[in-house]
């Protein structure tokens, strides 16, 4: 299917996601005695499975309004405060409160909008003053803008670290543990004083020769040519981006889907029976998590193409054969920069081993200003998210961050 086939299926869906909304407002709606019966129950849940089946899923906002910090409410303001074609870099300022550590949070361009971690950053919030990387869809993005590579990735983290100044720590979850990686080594060489405080890094690829995952043995069983002629396709007519290359958002959660097939559709007949018996909280977790998780954005080609090849072909991090704008980069370069590196026991898709690999790789910090930490229970995405990252994995980060950062304890303005 070529992009501009699944294009007018996505709209074709939305047509027909709207009819059935108009047809389950009318079901519905308290005035309707129909409503309350058996039978009543039983098309309001069909109808909302269906709306939520042909749904266009549209990126969300943070909506982070306010954060309570010692039993206390605060206001939080969010702004852009740089913007670049692929990417703004947005701030999170708690109103009337003295932050102690600046932390650039690094999210994935892997799919997913940034939102993703909307839980992530109101669990730092409280302790810390927290950027993100906001990717944008490229399919949004004007050819005239040019292409997005591998290295743009790094010099985009490069440009928000001299942005933020001194005393910034990284955090970088998922793929972009290997721009974050690369970003740290050419600033420490060229002995950039806006070089991280500290870098942690969580659940990414950066040796994937260690526990292969079905992520890593699909990307060695197709060919380059494969992902050239199948994954990538042209942004078709009616969006800014028209005539762009890209890896579709829409093939990269079929993946995602595919890989867990068994528990989608679980989750699935578990939220039609939650309607069905009006198990309403149980609905909106559900709608919450499937809002975001098939909400989703293209990639520019060159980028997807280039980490496929470098990072889960070539394997060039761990075999130290990576370059960033035509030279080597060193990594021994990396000597001041505390690292903690976090994964998940329960990861099916960056295996045990791939992320610690950068303890091995960043050979010249001191043992004293390392730290691997592993989570039991903890899957992909609860390495970021939920429960078991507030509870657990948060407070790990944040103690790390705590220990190589800004002495002074935070205080409340008048």
């Amino acid at each position: 299917m070529n992009y501009q086939a699944y294009d007018y299926l996505a709209r074709t869906g939305q047509m027909m996601n709207e009819g059935l909304s108009i047809v389950n407002d009318i079901v519905s709606h308290p005035s309707n005695p129909f409503s309350y019966t058996w039978s009543g129950r039983l098309t309001k849940a069909s109808l909302e499975t269906a709306m939520r089946l042909t749904r266009r899923y549209d990126k969300l906002g943070f909506n982070i309004d306010e954060v309570s910090i010692n039993n206390q409410l605060f206001k939080v303001r969010e702004d852009v405060v740089v913007s670049k074609p692929f990417c703004d870099l947005t701030h999170f300022k708690t109103i009337g409160h003295t932050d102690k550590d600046k932390v650039l949070l690094v999210a994935p361009l892997s799919g997913h909008h940034a939102t993703l971690l909307k839980g992530t950053v109101e669990a730092l919030l409280p302790e810390h003053e927290v950027y993100i990387t906001d990717w944008a869809d490229a399919r949004e993005v004007p050819l005239d803008e040019g292409p997005f590579s591998f290295d743009c990735y790094v010099s985009y983290l490069i440009e928000f670290l001299n942005y933020l100044g001194e005393d910034t720590h990284m955090i970088a979850i998922c793929q972009p543990t290997v721009q974050a990686l690369i970003a740290t080594a050419v600033m420490a060489d060229e002995k950039n004083p806006n070089t991280p405080k500290s870098l942690t890094l969580m659940a990414g690829p950066l040796d994937t020769s260690k526990n292969p995952t079905r992520v890593n043995e699909f990307a060695h069983r197709h060919p380059m040519s494969w992902y050239k002629n199948v994954a990538i396709m042209t942004v078709p007519v009616g969006y800014p981006g028209e005539g762009r290359q890209v890896y579709p958002g829409f093939m990269q959660l079929g993946g995602f889907i595919s890989m867990n097939q068994k528990t989608h559709m679980q989750k699935y007949q578990n939220y039609f029976q939650n309607l069905l018996f009006g198990e309403d909280e149980d609905a909106d977790r559900f709608r919450a998590f499937y809002d975001e998780y098939m909400a989703v954005l293209d990639m520019p080609a060159e980028f997807y193409l280039e980490t496929i090849d470098r990072i889960f072909k070539n394997n060039e991090i761990a075999n130290r054969s990576i370059t960033y704008q035509g030279k080597p980069v060193n990594f021994d370069a990396i000597d001041n920069t505390a690292l903690l590196t976090v994964e998940g026991a329960n990861d099916d898709i960056c295996g045990l081993g791939q992320t610690e690999a950068a303890q091995d790789i960043c050979t010249k910090i001191p043992k004293h200003m390392r730290k691997h930490h592993v989570q039991v229970g903890a899957g992909h995405y609860g390495i970021f998210s939920g429960s078991m990252y507030r509870k657990n994995i948060r407070p790990v980060v944040t103690e790390f961050i705590n220990k190589y950062g800004v002495k002074e304890q935070a205080s409340v303005s008048n």
